[in-house]
């Protein structure tokens, strides 16, 4: 059973909570673009630049065959190409293409500005300390970059 909402939560289930709820709006941006989630984040993961395999696997947390499947189903559908290293000629890196760019631009977008409607029950100073709190959090856990950081912390 719940608490009464005016109770403080747990810090566990604050966060795991709050994971669900971002994860929610995360899933529903990706449907309305036509999007897996797992396309939505490999394409967030791939705009400031491509990837090899091995470092998109440890980014997305994907075994090897999994992130082949995902690239080979993104690249169906014409978002990403796999394209030679140019520091390991054995080796390949996934890129967006010229399409993917702009899906990769758009949802982003859109799920910045979901994502920021979140807190807006929050004053400026709390917004402030909630980005401050949960951004010591991601770094003292050494979470990769999966979904790049804004300019000016507005969103897109």
């Amino acid at each position: 059973m719940d608490k009464p909402a005016d109770e403080p939560m747990n810090v566990v289930t604050a966060l795991v909570r709050s994971s669900f709820l971002v994860d929610a709006v995360y899933v529903a941006s990706a449907r309305d673009y036509g999007l897996t989630q797992q396309q939505g984040q490999l394409l967030c993961v791939l705009m400031p630049q491509p990837y090899g395999m091995g470092e998109l696997g440890t980014m997305l947390g994907l075994a090897k065959s999994s992130l082949s499947g995902l690239v080979d189903r993104t690249s169906a559908r014409g978002l990403v190409r796999r394209e030679p290293d140019p520091r390991d000629g054995r080796a390949l890196r996934v890129a967006l293409t010229r399409e993917g760019r702009a899906l990769a631009d758009r949802f982003y977008a859109e799920t910045c500005r979901r994502v920021d409607r979140l807190p807006s029950g929050l004053a400026e100073h709390e917004r402030a300390q909630l980005a401050d709190l949960l951004g010591r959090l991601v770094r003292a856990n050494e979470v990769p970059v999966v979904f790049m950081e804004l300019e000016d912390g507005a969103p897109a």
